[in-house]
């Protein structure tokens, strides 16, 4: 299975922000993401939508890819140098800023056929799409259990048996 990567380096902010975009995006189609990353309020989304579009260009330019067929398959952030300045404080004294530094990493993969997804049995749910295997063996166990009444009148027979032995 082919993908396409692409990584930005020492992007002045903070692991832990990025993070939260980049959470946003995982798994999505590339479109979609990049709709996502457009209206995001976020100063993050700006460097992490440079590096999707970066990602998207080397799978179509190197490997050949169908763009509209990519999605995110990884996102993840690094965390990279960290910068150490000072701040003046009262009576001389100074307190260290740690300016925290990222390294960005998209990689984008082409979506596989619909058979891998999951088996079906070719019976439909309730919402319109089939049943995956799991689905359909549950289902069949409800099916099977029976309903309040008839575990009323199943009790009341083995009670009659019972009594029949012992006064027997």
């Amino acid at each position: 299975m082919s993908e396409a990567r692409a990584v930005a380096k020492y992007i002045r902010i903070a692991p832990r922000k990025v993070r939260q975009v980049v959470d946003l995006i995982r798994g999505k189609k590339v479109k979609e993401a990049l709709a996502i990353l457009k209206f995001t309020p976020k100063r993050a989304s700006a460097a992490i939508e440079k590096v999707v579009k970066s990602a998207v260009a080397n799978a179509e330019h190197n490997l050949e890819m169908d763009k509209d067929a990519l999605f995110i398959a990884e996102a993840y952030v690094d965390q990279g140098p960290t910068l150490k300045r000072y701040n003046p404080r009262a009576m001389g004294r100074a307190d260290l800023m740690r300016r925290r530094t990222s390294h960005i990493t998209v990689v984008v993969r082409e979506e596989e056929a619909a058979p891998g997804k999951g088996e079906t049995d070719g019976k439909k749910k309730a919402g319109g799409r089939k049943k995956t295997a799991g689905e359909a063996k549950t289902a069949e166990k409800k099916d099977n259990v029976k309903t309040a009444g008839e575990n009323e009148q199943v009790l009341n027979e083995k009670k009659k048996v019972t009594r029949r032995k012992k006064e027997g």
